[in-house]
């Protein structure tokens, strides 16, 4: 048995806990599968500049990021002057669908991307949860140009509710994903970390079949359900749990690292 060409690996609630504590288990697992044959591909929510510190501490200096739910890819590469370029960017123009959420959640916090800098926001959200520059804007100037995300957050609300209203709504024309609280991420129609994913498989020469991918959030069901082996950590909750192949354990258990450990012990780095 050998290690998969490819490791696609969430960071919140995967490689990080909650609190944002790596593990030095989990550290050294995902550098020892790095360090082999494997193309360690970590996927993420999370936008660039949030996403980079991540990848200095696991010691990731090359290959490619996923972040921004897949609507942004860079190749990682230390000779460049930011120590990556933007190899694919995918914008969509959110007024309806903004509009349309305002209609249900007039008192929301909304916010767009700003790739590698930080967000235009309505108010400012909850301390920690967007990272970068923040600038304070009308409503309207969210979609006074394409975007490439948005994200939609109501403090008001319980993940439930909020899943539930979301459901309601109606979304259509964009992709969509509820986070762990009343949190709602936009992208474009089809851009989810699995087309990001298999567009890096392709350019790497990686055979479907030599995937494996390893998430904890609704963000990542359908990455889940592209690799030949998906597994959900096991403080997913139930609907990413089902669509996963096997269950690791929870993340303040270090499950990633025992996903990755047993990969090393089964196969090693092939020869």
């Amino acid at each position: 048995m050998t290690l998969p060409r490819l490791v696609a690996l969430d960071i919140d609630g995967t490689i990080l806990d909650h609190d944002e504590r790596l593990s030095d288990r989990v550290r050294d697992a995902v550098r020892a599968v790095a360090a082999g044959d494997s193309h360690v591909v970590v996927a993420t929510g999370r936008a660039l500049q949030g996403a980079l510190p991540v990848l200095d501490r696991l010691s990731l200096l090359d290959g490619y990021l996923v972040c921004s739910n897949g609507a942004v890819t860079v190749r990682l590469d230390p000779a460049q002057e930011r120590g990556y370029e933007v190899v694919s960017q995918r914008m969509f123009d959110p007024t309806p669908a903004l509009e349309l959420l305002r209609e249900h959640l007039p008192e929301a916090l909304y916010a767009v991307e700003v790739l590698g800098r930080g967000y235009k926001l309505t108010a400012p959200f909850p301390d920690g949860e967007l990272t970068g520059e923040m600038q304070i804007v009308p409503f309207e100037e969210l979609y006074a140009e394409p975007a490439m995300r948005v994200v939609v957050r109501s403090p008001a609300h319980t993940p439930q509710q909020f899943v539930d209203l979301v459901n309601r709504v109606g979304l259509h024309g964009v992709a969509y994903s509820v986070g762990w609280t009343a949190w709602l991420d936009l992208a474009p129609d089809g851009v989810t970390k699995a087309s990001a994913l298999d567009a890096v498989r392709s350019w790497l020469h990686v055979d479907p079949a030599d995937t494996l991918a390893v998430g904890d959030g609704r963000n990542d069901i359908e990455m889940l359900t592209w690799a030949a082996r998906g597994v959900a950590m096991g403080n997913a909750p139930q609907e990413v749990r089902a669509a996963a192949d096997e269950v690791c354990g929870d993340v303040v258990d270090d499950g990633l690292a025992d996903v990755l450990e047993g990969l090393l012990a089964a196969g090693g780095a092939r020869s």
